[in-house]
Parts: C-alpha cells; sequence; structure tokens
C-alpha cells in the first residue's frame, strides 16, 4: 500500500500504435482516470500532472484525442520539475477492504489511510469510497466555467483576509474571502444582524450575474449527489439523524481566493451557527488545481486495554485533487466528523486564465429557523455559535451554544456555555 501513498510512479512507454491499442483497452475495460493519467504522463514527460489531467477530463477520458491536443501545443505548458502534482496511483477499488456487519454484508470500505500518511486520490469512486464527499469534474460546460472564473477574478483583488485572534495573538486569515447572498434585501440584513466571530460583517456582496446562473446547476447536482449517498453507503438507505428531510437550497455563498502556492487554509471544521447540525455545503473550484485534505477526528480517550491515547492523525490524512471546473460535495457527516483543509503548494501549475490563482466557491443553505434572532444570547449581549463536540467520547457529536467574542481581537467573551437540543430533521427545540 505504501506505493499508493508515498508519490511512486509506474513508467510505461509506449508506441503510437500502442497508444490507439491502449485507449480502446481502457475504453472497453472501464480503465480507471489514473492509469490514463499515468499513460498521458509517459508520452509526455515534461507537462505537469494537473495540466495532464485537465486536459484528459476536457477530452472526456479519451486518451488519443488527448494526446493529439498535447501534440497540438506549440510547446510543453509547464515543466515537470515544477508540478505540484502527485504521482501514479491506481485505483483503489481492487485493495479496498470491506468492513462487515455481523450478518456478513458489506457495509462501507475501511479507509486504507495510515497514521502519518497521505492517502492520494483522484478517482470519484475511490473519493465517495474513503471520504465523507463526492466529486463531479468537468461540472460545467467550458465556457460557463471560464466566465465564471473571468467574473470572479474581476472581484477578487478587493476580497480582504480575517483578522481573528488565536492563543492570545491576532492573526490573518492565509487566503482573502467575500461573502455573497442572492439579494439587496438579504445583504442588509446579513451586515445588521448576523453576527461571525462575534462582530458583524462590513463587506457583503449580492451574487454575481455567473453565479446566479450557476446556483440552480449546483443545487441540483448538490441534491443528486446526496441522494446517491444516502441510498448506497447510510444505514438502511436513511438520511443520518439531525440531516434535514428537505432538499438542500442554497441562499449564501463565501467565496476565496488562493494566490500562489502558499496561501492555504489550515485544518477546521465549518461553523454551523446558521447552517444547523449535519450541514452539507457545494463547493466549486476554479482557476488553479489544488490539494483539498480531510482528516477523520478521533475522540481523545484512553483505552483500557492498550493504556494509549488516540490522537487527531490516528488514521492519517486523504487528498483529493480538485481541477478547475470541478464540483466537491461535502456531506451530511463531514463537519461533525472530519476536519478539511486546504494544503500549501510547493509548486503549482499556471492556469491559462487565473495564472496562480485558485478561485472557490462554497454555497450554503442558511436555515431560517437560525437566525440570530432565534439562537442563545451570551453574557456579553451577542448572538452565540454553534459547535459540536469532537473530542471527548462521552458527550461526542452532542451540540452546544458558546460564546465567541473572545475571538474577536480587543475582547474578552465570557464563559456562556448551553446545550443545543434538535429533532431528528435538525430543527432547533428551543427550551
Amino acid at each position: 500500500m505504501d506505493a499508493y501513498v508515498s508519490r511512486k510512479k509506474r513508467k510505461l512507454s509506449p508506441t503510437p500504435d500502442q497508444i490507439r491499442e491502449i485507449s480502446a483497452l481502457s475504453a472497453e475495460d472501464d480503465e480507471s482516470t489514473d492509469f490514463k493519467l499515468a499513460l498521458l504522463s509517459s508520452i509526455h514527460p515534461d507537462v505537469g500532472q494537473y495540466t495532464l489531467l485537465d486536459i484528459l477530463l476536457a477530452h472526456e477520458g479519451d486518451v488519443e484525442e488527448a494526446t493529439a491536443s498535447l501534440n497540438a501545443l506549440p510547446s510543453s505548458p509547464t515543466k515537470k520539475g515544477s508540478s505540484a502534482a502527485t504521482g501514479y496511483q491506481s485505483s483503489l477499488q481492487n485493495f479496498a477492504v470491506p468492513e462487515v456487519d455481523g450478518n456478513n454484508s458489506a457495509k462501507r470500505t475501511k479507509l486504507l489511510s495510515k497514521k502519518g500518511k497521505t492517502l492520494h486520490l483522484y478517482s470519484p469512486d475511490d473519493v465517495a469510497a474513503h471520504t465523507p464527499c463526492s466529486i463531479i469534474h468537468n461540472f460545467l460546460p467550458p465556457e460557463e466555467a471560464n466566465a465564471l472564473l473571468e467574473e470572479l477574478l474581476l472581484e477578487a483583488p478587493t476580497f480582504e483576509r480575517m483578522t481573528f485572534k488565536l492563543f492570545e495573538n491576532v492573526v490573518q486569515s492565509p487566503h482573502t474571502a467575500c461573502f455573497f447572498v442572492e439579494n439587496l434585501e438579504e445583504k442588509k440584513r446579513q451586515m445588521t444582524e448576523y453576527i461571525y466571530n462575534g462582530q458583524t460583517l462590513t463587506d457583503v456582496r449580492q451574487l454575481t450575474p455567473q453565479m446566479r446562473k450557476v446556483s440552480p446547476k449546483v443545487q441540483e447536482a448538490v441534491n443528486s449527489e446526496v441522494s446517491k449517498r444516502i441510498k448506497a453507503r447510510y444505514p438502511e438507505g436513511r438520511k443520518l439523524k439531525y440531516q434535514a428531510a428537505t432538499p438542500w437550497s442554497p441562499n449564501a455563498a463565501i467565496v476565496n481566493c488562493y494566490s500562489g502556492g502558499a496561501e492555504s487554509v489550515g485544518y477546521h471544521s465549518d461553523q454551523l451557527t446558521y447552517l444547523g447540525p449535519r450541514a452539507i455545503i457545494g463547493s466549486v473550484s476554479l482557476g488553479v488545481a489544488r490539494e483539498f485534505r480531510v482528516r477523520r477526528v478521533v475522540p481523545q480517550e484512553v483505552n483500557a486495554a492498550s493504556k494509549q491515547s488516540q490522537d487527531g492523525d490516528a488514521q492519517g490524512q486523504i487528498s483529493i485533487h480538485l481541477p478547475h471546473n470541478s464540483l466537491l460535495v461535502m456531506h451530511a457527516e463531514m463537519q461533525e466528523e472530519w476536519k478539511h483543509s486546504i494544503a500549501p503548494a510547493q509548486a503549482i501549475d499556471p492556469h491559462p486564465i487565473s495564472g496562480n490563482r485558485r478561485i472557490n466557491i462554497t454555497y450554503r443553505d442558511y436555515k431560517s429557523s437560525l437566525h440570530p434572532r432565534n439562537t442563545p444570547k451570551c453574557k456579553c449581549n451577542i448572538p452565540t455559535i454553534l459547535r459540536v463536540v469532537q473530542r471527548k467520547k462521552d458527550t461526542w457529536g452532542r451540540y452546544f451554544w458558546m460564546c465567541y467574542a473572545g475571538n474577536v481581537p480587543g475582547k474578552e467573551g465570557c464563559a456562556f456555555f448551553q446545550w443545543a437540543e434538535f429533532d431528528d430533521d435538525g430543527n432547533p427545540i428551543w427550551k
């Protein structure tokens, strides 16, 4: 298994006749994208693998067409030495170990990641099997994806870095971002009624024309993926407890801009305050491809038999490749049971439109029942935030309200704490 974790590369040197033969064989045998990527890499060793994957996906997995397109280029787009792409990896489906319940029926695939290792995934099937995510490549028509990217690149220079307090130090987020909502009325509400990290937002914008055009497509695709996952991977084909029974309907979006490989975001779970339990998020990636890493949260406890405590890296981390024009769905188990990040990249393959920048749109479904006027206020007289217990085994998965004013530079905050109650569909139960 180390061969698949340690970025080792498979060497292939086919002749032009073999290209056609293997291309036809791949179509017949449904070869993985990873095999085709390795084949293209052996034919074009000077082209970065992120670029190869984008071109392969643009030609719907046809190796011969992708090769013809690469041969038509005046020169290699990028040198392999500058690529941040991961090396060859076969599909993991043949290596998956099914977990079995008492009736000898396979319930889910056992994680193949190991402590201290990073497991790299490309195949949508592998992503679905080993992470709380789904990925759709070539999500939008190419011209529509490019138009959306170009539109947001014009907005990005005015995005801001969030300033917050971390362990008594005032720090800035390592990338820029901006908040978008559907209309002017909602914009006013967000700037006057909603509280983020103990304060209101000063820059909220209406959805751009291209974002407004794409939103219904994101909504349809996300709901389709959620339905598939519930049927295929959840116990008895039913939604999770606290997961909303109604379809996911995005009404807000955070747009992030990562300029260069050094801009990133560390491991975290997204705030649930206005999304509620078991939140679902649809994330569109545009421009430069980056690594999206996930890690399962392991409750800290001392095992009575081994006397050893578990840590957050007990199962290692998993890296998902996010190319231009891809849609990643973070499913209902993500925010409570996993953490995610965008890892820094030592080198990146420039995108023909965005250069070294990646634009990421995370569409979210804000619940009206969790408007700040309904949620508890702390002793600081500001709305509290909703969090979930992720570390303590005895209270794991319980939700609670707490003060967050202490994360604002210049404020101390208070010790307010209150358990949160929800019905099976994630609707708040107010005492």
